[in-house]
Formats: structure tokens, C-alpha cells, sequence
């Protein structure tokens, strides 16, 4: 009795063996020459990505992503050859895809606007950028966030997704800032003298870039003052320094010509110049 049910198990093995043997065999073959082929096709999308421009960033990032995807095909072919039922397995995945991508959906938003940042390339490394009043210069861009240096030797880091939903100024595209300089004079003052003045003082700021001229004009007045604007144009590294050493020439110049910023307080009747 005992020499029988062997017989019927050792029976039943060798069919399971006769049955699954090819199988396994076939499916050794397809994982082999599966991830042969994924690892030819990435090497071949990354080419392309290098030949195309793509960032040092996202190269890696697009390149590795493309090989897993492939390389969990060739798994689901394989699953597939073995006989597995792979109908409960796709709707766990799908599941846990949703709850994953409700979980990290800001993530997500990041992440979508860094692959758009370094594909669109709206300002690169170096640059000099402004991002709602956040101002400096770019020191990484990353799938999910950008670091900017300000000039205050501090480093932001700023969400894709706030760039790609705010207006960035690229002050590095043009190879030039224009800065803005607020200086005030008094009415009684001649403006043509002041503008002289001021002109010949930013002429001493070794910086400011001799094309194109520096612009100086009135922009507002008020009760107690003429508000000008003064606009030389320097080189985005040279921001702060010119903006100091500018400042410091036009205060210099206005002491030396005897020329008040401000009236005193209060209500006071003053003459207007030209």
C-alpha cells in the first residue's frame, strides 16, 4: 500500500516536472535575454538624452527609470509564462499606486515641475534668479527642488512646483542686471544738476558697464522730496558690490555738492527747481 502511494507521488512529480520544466526553462531564457535587451535599450535612450541636450540631473533619473519599467515587464512576461494569475496582483499594484499618489501628491506636483524645469531649461546653474521676492543665484536644480544662493551667503530652497507657478525673472539671460537705485532730492533743487552730478559719480564705480548708459530719472514725488530712479547695468556676479559702491559715490557726490535728500517734518512751503 505504502509502495503504491509513492508510485502516485513520485507519478505526480515527474508530471508536475514534465509539465513546469519547459516552462522554467523558457522563462530563464526570457529573464536573460529581457534584461540583455533592457540594458541595450538604456544605454541607447541614454545616447539620445546626452545627444539631445538633456540635464546631468534628469539624464540618470529618465535612463533609470526606463530600465526598471522595462525590466518589471520582463518579470510580468515571466510571471505570465509560469502560469501565474496576474489579475489580483495588477489590482494591488493599481491600488497601492492610488493611495501612494494621494499620500505624496504634493510631492508629485514637485517632482512633475522639476522634470519641466530641466527639460524647458528656463535658467540653469549660475544663474541669477528671482522668485517672488526671493532673490540669488542658482546652486542646484533638483528633481524636486532648487537651491539659490542669496547674496547674503544663505541658501533657499525653493519647490518646483512655486517656480512653475510664479513668474521667474532670469536676470542672467541678457548677460546683465539693471539695478534699481531710489534716491530722493529736494524740490528746490535743480533736477538737470542733479542728474549731472549723479552721472558723474557712477562714472567712478569701476563695475557698472559703460553700454548701455545708465538711466536716471524722476520716478515719483511726494510731500517732502523728488523720488529718482538711477539704473546703471552691471554683471549679474557684480549685483551687490556695484549696488554699495554706487550708493556710497552718489552720497559722496551730494555732500560734496551741498544737496539736501529730505526737508524736516511737518508742513513746510519749499521752492521748486527746473
Amino acid at each position: 500500500m505504502e509502495w503504491d502511494k509513492l508510485n502516485e507521488y513520485m507519478q505526480i512529480a515527474i508530471d508536475k516536472a514534465i509539465f513546469y520544466l519547459p516552462r522554467i526553462i523558457a522563462a530563464g531564457v526570457i529573464l536573460w535575454i529581457g534584461f540583455k535587451i533592457a540594458k541595450k535599450i538604456v544605454q541607447v535612450v541614454n545616447a539620445a538624452l546626452k545627444r539631445t541636450g538633456f540635464s546631468e540631473t534628469l539624464r540618470p533619473f529618465l535612463s533609470s527609470t526606463v530600465g526598471i519599467l522595462l525590466k518589471g515587464a520582463v518579470l510580468f512576461v515571466i510571471a505570465s509564462v509560469l502560469g501565474a494569475d496576474l489579475t489580483g496582483l495588477v489590482a494591488i499594484l493599481a491600488a497601492a499606486g492610488f493611495a501612494v499618489g494621494m499620500a505624496l501628491q504634493g510631492s508629485l506636483g514637485n517632482f512633475a515641475s522639476g522634470i519641466l524645469i530641466l527639460t524647458l531649461k528656463p535658467y540653469k546653474v549660475g544663474d541669477w534668479i528671482q522668485v517672488e521676492e526671493k532673490f540669488g543665484s542658482v546652486e542646484q536644480i533638483g528633481i524636486f527642488s532648487t537651491d539659490v544662493l542669496t547674496p547674503g551667503n544663505k541658501i533657499l530652497i525653493i519647490p518646483n512646483s512655486k517656480i512653475t507657478d510664479s513668474v521667474v525673472t532670469n536676470y542672467s539671460e541678457k548677460g546683465m542686471i539693471r539695478l534699481e537705485l531710489e534716491v530722493t532730492m529736494p524740490y528746490s533743487e535743480s533736477f538737470p544738476r542733479v542728474n549731472k552730478i549723479i552721472a558723474e559719480s557712477l562714472q567712478g564705480v569701476p563695475k557698472i558697464l559703460k553700454e548701455p548708459l545708465p538711466e536716471i530719472g524722476i520716478h515719483n514725488f511726494d510731500s517732502h522730496n523728488v523720488q529718482l530712479i538711477v539704473r546703471p547695468y552691471v554683471l549679474p556676479d557684480d549685483y551687490w558690490e556695484v549696488t554699495f559702491a554706487a550708493n556710497r559715490a552718489i552720497k559722496k557726490a551730494f555732500s560734496e555738492n551741498d544737496i539736501k535728500v529730505a526737508y524736516s517734518e511737518g508742513i513746510e512751503i519749499g521752492q521748486i527747481g527746473e
